[in-house]
């Protein structure tokens, strides 16, 4: 394929890869709805700062009213709620022989797929620490886990070729045949990360307070017993252990998984997740509806009863609406739940 791989959304994971692959020579055009951060990386370029590599790269980038041609590769990078919108704009633009690749968190697959078709979508996980700082500027804060799959589990050449382009930025990425398995264990890691952005503490400083333990463990037990119920066996990855939040783990297990994620947490510059920053920083809405909100409704599809996430929903939807305050207290309001 002669046409640029198209990433639709340049923020902190399109952003990071677009700067990866247009630095080894890869033809990359870049799509956002910030015109300020569109004209930094097409003409300075775009700064890649933090502790694992720094450096400044000039990537093709427009926005979407400019945007013109069709594209065989199309990698969707934008908040899951936003996935919507996005796709009304992108489908005019994906080439008859084309795929979108999500590499978003949740479970966009399924919403991408209803739109173009399973066989035209494929899934990727994306664990690695990054941050957007300002326009032209993203925080690279960690390594992590990268994952790419077909949603069929099935291993095609077009997958084999994208592993090769994740490659290029994340040498450990992982080709698997069951991409379902690591989306469903970044739901349960993801859903215990929304409740750390209820407090201003960091990531760490959840993970490794005994007193938050409990919700914390909750939360995860309530997406993996949904998981189960979908037929999935979640994997594991960067101090996540999906079998220690299974209904039959001990609680021993599960606090050495929250031990291991203060740890793996501990070394990162993204000290906060991108929840907080949507909340604290930048005053927006969360993608907490398209992904906690989802697991609990696919819960109740089953019968299973999750009244943590849907808490830990509303505590969002407080916070984004004013009516409450970043806290311990209101991180308790879930440990409430359980008594």
């Amino acid at each position: 394929m002669n046409d640029p791989v198209l990433i639709w959304g340049a923020g902190a994971i399109g952003g990071i890869l677009g700067a990866y692959w247009a630095r080894a020579g890869v033809p990359v055009l870049m799509v956002d709805i910030v015109p300020e951060h569109v004209t930094a990386c097409a003409t300075k370029g775009l700064v890649i700062e933090g502790p694992v590599e720094e450096f400044q790269q000039v990537i093709p980038c427009v926005t979407p009213e400019n945007l013109t041609g069709t594209y065989s590769r199309i990698v969707l990078a934008v908040k899951a709620h936003a996935t919507e919108a996005a796709l009304a704009q992108l489908i005019p633009h994906l080439a008859e022989d084309g795929y979108v690749l999500s590499a978003q968190n949740g479970l966009n697959e399924h919403v991408i797929a209803s739109h173009i078709g399973a066989e035209r979508t494929i899934g990727a996980f994306v664990n690695y620490g990054a941050d957007w700082v300002e326009p032209g500027r993203i925080l690279f804060g960690n390594r992590a886990a990268v994952v790419v799959g077909e949603i069929d589990g099935s291993i095609q050449n077009r997958t084999t070729d994208l592993h090769k382009l994740l490659q290029i930025f994340e040498p450990d990425a992982i080709l698997t045949n069951n991409i379902w398995a690591y989306l469903w264990g970044k739901l349960g890691y993801g859903a215990m990360l929304f409740a750390t952005a209820l407090s201003t503490d960091s990531m760490t400083d959840n993970f490794a307070d005994p007193a938050r333990g409990p919700a914390l463990m909750g939360l995860a037990r309530e997406v993996m017993r949904t998981a189960r119920a979908e037929g999935v066996k979640p994997k594991p990855f960067n101090g996540f252990d999906p079998l220690a939040f299974m209904p039959e783990a001990s609680d021993d297990a599960a606090l050495q998984s929250l031990a291991d994620l203060a740890v793996f947490n501990s070394k990162t510059a993204k000290t906060h997740t991108g929840i907080y920053r949507d909340l604290a920083v930048r005053k927006r809405k969360t993608e907490v509806d398209p992904q906690v909100g989802t697991v609990a409704q696919i819960a109740q599809s089953h019968g299973i009863d999750t009244p943590l996430l849907r808490r830990l929903v509303e505590l969002i939807h407080d916070i984004e609406d004013g009516r409450r305050e970043m806290s311990a207290d209101t991180f308790h309001e879930l440990t409430k739940v359980l008594s």
